[in-house]
C-alpha cells in the first residue's frame, strides 16, 4: 500500500469513528433534553371567547431544563414543535391578563390533542399596578386637592373610576375633595357609597374594613359640621367596633361625649386612645379638662402635667400651664 493510500485508510477510519461517536451521543444528548419530534397546537382566548394576539405560549419540560416557546397569531392560534415524550407545563401569558399554567403529557409517536387556554383580564388594583398612567394621573388629581383645584382634582378621579370602577376606594378620595369644597351633601353620598362597597349587605363577601373605617369617620366628621352630635357619635362608634385599634375614632367620641358635658363617657373614649396609642398627647390633655370639669383638680393636673411633659413644644403648653398654675393658686 502506498502512502498516499494508506493516509486515505486512516483518514476514513478517523472519520468513521467520529460519527460512531456521534451517533453513539446524539441519542443521550436528546433524551437528556426532552426534546423530539412532538408538537402540539391551541388557541388562545379571552372570557367573551375572543381570540388573543401576541400571547406568549412557554413550555418548561418536568424532566429537563428544555423550555419551548411561541406566540399566538391574528386568531389565537400557535403552534409549537420539537417536544420530547413527558409532562411538561404549559404557561400562557399576555399583558394585562393573569397568567394561567397546566400541566400536560405530551407524545412524540401520535397526534396530541389541540390545547385551549382561557385568559381572565387583570382588574381592580393589579391592573393599576401596571398603568404607570393610571398611577400618574390619580396622583395628579390628589396634587390638584392639595393645591385646592377641587373641580378639576374631582374631575380627573371620576374618569378614573371610569377606567377602573372596582377601586371604589377612590370615591374617598373623591370626598374628601367635596369636603375641602365645601359640599357635605356630595361627600356624604360618596362616604356612603364606599360603606356599602366594603361592607357588603349579602354579608358573605369579603369586607374592607380599612375603607369601612375611613368612610364611618368622614360621615361622623360631617355630622360633627352639621351640629348632628347623635349622629357623628353612632358613625364613629361603628368604625371603633370594625377598628378597635384606631385612636382617632376613639378620641372623636370622646370629643362628642365631652362637647355634650357626658363626661364619665367622654373619660372613657378618652382613656381608650391613650392606651391604643401612649405617645399621642392630646388625649391626656382632654383627660385633664375632663377631670377639671369633673371637679377633680389633682387628677386634672396629673394629665395636664403629663402632657406638657410630654408635648412642651405644643401650641397649646402655654395655656395648659396657665391653667396648672390657676388650679395650684385654688388648691393653695
Amino acid at each position: 500500500m502506498t502512502r498516499r493510500n494508506a493516509n486515505r485508510s486512516r483518514t476514513l477510519i478517523g472519520w468513521i469513528c467520529l460519527s460512531l461517536l456521534l451517533i453513539s451521543f446524539s441519542p443521550a444528548l436528546t433524551a437528556q433534553e426532552n426534546l423530539g419530534r412532538g408538537r402540539i397546537n391551541g388557541d388562545v382566548r379571552d372570557e367573551t371567547g375572543a381570540p388573543l394576539e401576541g400571547a406568549l405560549v412557554s413550555a418548561q419540560s418536568l424532566s429537563a431544563p428544555t423550555v419551548l416557546e411561541g406566540k399566538t397569531d391574528k386568531k389565537g392560534h400557535f403552534a409549537i414543535a420539537g417536544f420530547g415524550t413527558g409532562q411538561w407545563n404549559f404557561t400562557v401569558s399576555l399583558e394585562g391578563y393573569v397568567k394561567v399554567s397546566r400541566v400536560e403529557e405530551v407524545r412524540q409517536l401520535k397526534t396530541n390533542p389541540p390545547m385551549a387556554f382561557t385568559l381572565k383580564k387583570v382588574t381592580g388594583i393589579n391592573a393599576l399596578l401596571t398603568d404607570k398612567t393610571g398611577i400618574e394621573s390619580f396622583d395628579k388629581a390628589n396634587a390638584l386637592v392639595e393645591a385646592g383645584d377641587y373641580e378639576e382634582a374631582i374631575k380627573m378621579f371620576q374618569e378614573f373610576m371610569i377606567k377602573y370602577p372596582e377601586v371604589y376606594q377612590t370615591r374617598l378620595n373623591i370626598a374628601a375633595a367635596y369636603v375641602k369644597k365645601g359640599d357635605t351633601a356630595a361627600a356624604e353620598q360618596e362616604y356612603k357609597i364606599v360603606l356599602e362597597k366594603a361592607i357588603p349587605a349579602d354579608g358573605l363577601s369579603k369586607k374592607d374594613n380599612t375603607s369601612a373605617v375611613r368612610a364611618l369617620s368622614g360621615l361622623g366628621e360631617l355630622s360633627l359640621k352639621k351640629g348632628d352630635f347623635e349622629s357623628g357619635q353612632k358613625y364613629f362608634a361603628q368604625a371603633l367596633a370594625i377598628s378597635p385599634e384606631d385612636e382617632a375614632a376613639a378620641y372623636n367620641v370622646g370629643e362628642i361625649f365631652f362637647s355634650n358635658q357626658k363626661l364619665d363617657e367622654a373619660l372613657t373614649y378618652f382613656q381608650m386612645a391613650t392606651k391604643i396609642k401612649p405617645d399621642w398627647t392630646t388625649p391626656y390633655y382632654k383627660i385633664g379638662l375632663v377631670y377639671l370639669n369633673k371637679g377633680d383638680y389633682p387628677k386634672a393636673v396629673e394629665f395636664l402635667k403629663k402632657f406638657v411633659e410630654m408635648d412642651p413644644q405644643n401650641p397649646e403648653a402655654a395655656t395648659v400651664n396657665s391653667i396648672i398654675a390657676t388650679i395650684e393658686k385654688m388648691k393653695s
